[in-house]
């Protein structure tokens, strides 16, 4: 498994089995690209990318409807033998608020099934006179927003999972270097805290009695005050920003009752905690000068990806033995986006994971309706097969050699 021979042979059976698939794979992306659902509402997508593995029963795909009490999760799995590795891909596909697919997750569903595909069908032609396994595709929702990784994983998705894959697509920009794809964009995925805050006063008439009102607005304008000075004395990696969600109902009426939503981010989940507690002294001082109650409302935290080197190595080198330029790590990449975060960060701390990026046509970063065209592209959905067949490179390697595999866990150990 380990000579270039081996890693060929490997090549050559998934780029067959893309092709063969490659129409019904256009297909699917297309349905969830042209009908956009926002997080743990996407029953379409549940359902359509269900059904296609359902015709493929008679190949010994198991489909798991609704998975891990989550109704928009799903679960297929094929398994050989009795005992064996497990490697796992997950498919997003949830959309955004107003923009459609502005983050290409019909991509990353599309680049999930077709390394599933690949994987099985490379392994049960290569390997299956020889050792065990199993290959998984693990439908997660809500990236977006809600966090459907960690329902999984608290609900033991990824407990017996050897290796976990993903890629997401980023724009290419001008200035950026010829690349497809980079092995890791792990830096830039932050950990993330998500708060919404909601203050209270009381309400009063505006203009004939404003001093009889504690006003919940005053209390908001504050705070965003004294976070927009707080940003100015924190590190460059690290990311404050919010929305006011609510700022009163009436010019009128004082308002009473106000929310805004935030999100903290830092590089590591360490660093992370002290400056959540800095961002929630500036709440907690809006609340005391204004004489309003505060209360917070916290959502799953995101935290940052843990780089498996073995996995991102072997991914580079597959990729660029096909012929689509690689590199391990975009890190600093002139046109490179950073600061986001994904829950693909927490399933990195549970089990050895890859977040690869690859690059599409687009006259807009990820979150603009720019995006959302590009994703939607034949280019686009080419770029997502070609990076499908590096993950399902290395998934059988992961599955078929033991020394790889010893590499992978010592390497995910280590950096615990």
């Amino acid at each position: 498994m380990q000579s270039v021979r081996d890693q060929q042979s490997i090549i050559t059976k998934v780029r067959e089995v893309l092709e063969k698939y490659e129409p019904r794979l256009g297909e699917i992306n297309q349905k969830i690209w042209s009908n956009p659902e926002l997080a743990f509402q996407e029953y379409d997508a549940h359902d359509n990318i269900c059904a296609f593995f359902d015709s493929l029963a008679a190949e010994g795909y198991a489909v798991k409807r609704h998975a891990y009490g989550v109704k928009t999760a799903f679960e297929v799995s094929y398994t050989h033998g009795q005992t064996g590795r497990v490697v796992a891909f997950n498919a997003e596909y949830d959309a955004l608020p107003g923009m459609g697919h502005a983050c290409g997750h019909n991509l990353i569903a599309t680049s999930a099934i077709a390394s599933c595909l690949a994987t099985t069908e490379a392994m049960k032609t290569l390997y299956s006179d020889s050792i065990g396994f199993t290959v998984r595709l693990l439908g997660t929702p809500a990236e977006e927003g809600g966090g459907g990784k960690l329902q999984l994983i608290e609900a033991g998705a990824y407990k017996d999972v050897d290796a976990c894959f993903m890629v997401h697509p980023f724009p290419i920009l001008a200035g950026a270097p010829d690349l497809l794809s980079s092995g890791s964009d792990s830096t830039q995925y932050l950990a993330n805290n998500k708060v919404e805050v909601t203050y209270t006063g009381k309400p009063a008439h505006a203009s004939a009695a404003p001093w009889e009102g504690v006003n919940a607005l005053d209390a908001v304008v504050s705070a965003y005050v004294n976070i927009s000075m707080l940003r100015q004395q924190i590190l460059p990696t690290q990311k404050i920003h919010g929305v006011v969600l609510r700022g009163g109902e009436r010019p009128n009426v004082i308002p009473a009752s106000t929310t805004v939503e935030y999100y903290v981010r830092s590089p590591t989940k360490k660093t992370l905690e002290p400056l959540t507690e800095r961002v929630l002294k500036c709440f907690d001082a809006a609340a005391a000068a204004t004489g309003c109650d505060v209360e917070y409302k916290w959502e799953p935290s995101y935290l940052d990806m843990k780089v498996n080197k073995p996995i991102c190595d072997s991914y580079t080198s597959a990729m660029n033995a096909m012929g689509y330029k690689t590199i391990s790590d975009a890190a600093g990449q002139e046109g490179g986006l950073s600061g986001g975060s994904t829950d693909m960060g927490n399933v990195s701390y549970e089990v050895p994971g890859f977040h690869g990026g690859f690059y599409i046509k687009t006259d807009g970063v990820n979150h603009t309706p720019q995006f959302t065209a590009g994703a939607g592209s034949e280019e686009g959905f080419k770029r997502s097969l070609y990076c499908a067949a590096g993950m399902a490179v290395v998934g059988c390697r992961v599955l078929a050699d033991e020394r790889f595999a010893k590499a992978i866990k010592a390497d995910f150990e280590k950096a615990a």
